[in-house]
């Protein structure tokens, strides 16, 4: 059990402070990886994740893991998932759009969303996908897709 503190529900090697989290360096992120943004919420490219078709979607502030949300981030929190996970599928063609939280190694709150097309082999899909990171890894093509996500994003939410 936890000794109260809100670290201690992660692993000691997690990065639960403000100053060292991947999640909060987003903020800085160049307007090229970024699908949205509005007060709570934002969707962007990640470094170290620029893997084509895949996205954090995450808190604005550095809240962790589900306990942390306040009531507003958890009542926005379904339409921002569905709409983001629906224009990646639209926009990308994928087979498939998964959307996943860990939480582990960076608790503040966020959620990768990755489209899966065919060239995924059967063995590689659900959350083996993760594993495709570091071979699937090209910036260049995974910000070139940024345009067309963000527009069917835009049109999802003026549905």
């Amino acid at each position: 059990m936890s000794d109260g503190g809100p670290s201690r529900r992660y692993p000691d090697d997690s990065i639960t402070d403000v100053e060292h989290c991947l999640i909060c360096a987003t903020e800085n992120a160049d307007e090229s990886a970024i699908v949205f943004r509005d007060e709570q919420w934002a969707c962007e490219v990640v470094e170290g994740y620029e893997v084509p078709g895949w996205y954090f979607l995450r808190a604005r502030r550095h809240a962790l893991g589900w306990l942390e949300l306040d009531d507003a981030e958890l009542e926005s929190f379904g339409r921002h998932a569905r709409d983001t996970v629906e224009a990646v599928g639209l926009a990308l063609g994928a087979r498939a759009t998964y959307i996943v939280n860990f939480g582990e190694s960076y608790p503040h709150f966020h959620c990768l969303v990755m489209a899966r097309g065919d060239d995924v082999p059967a063995e590689s899909r659900g959350g083996f996908m993760v594993g495709l990171r570091k071979e699937r890894l090209d910036r260049a093509a995974a910000l070139d897709l940024v345009p067309k996500v963000r527009a069917a994003y835009e049109a999802e939410v003026a549905r």
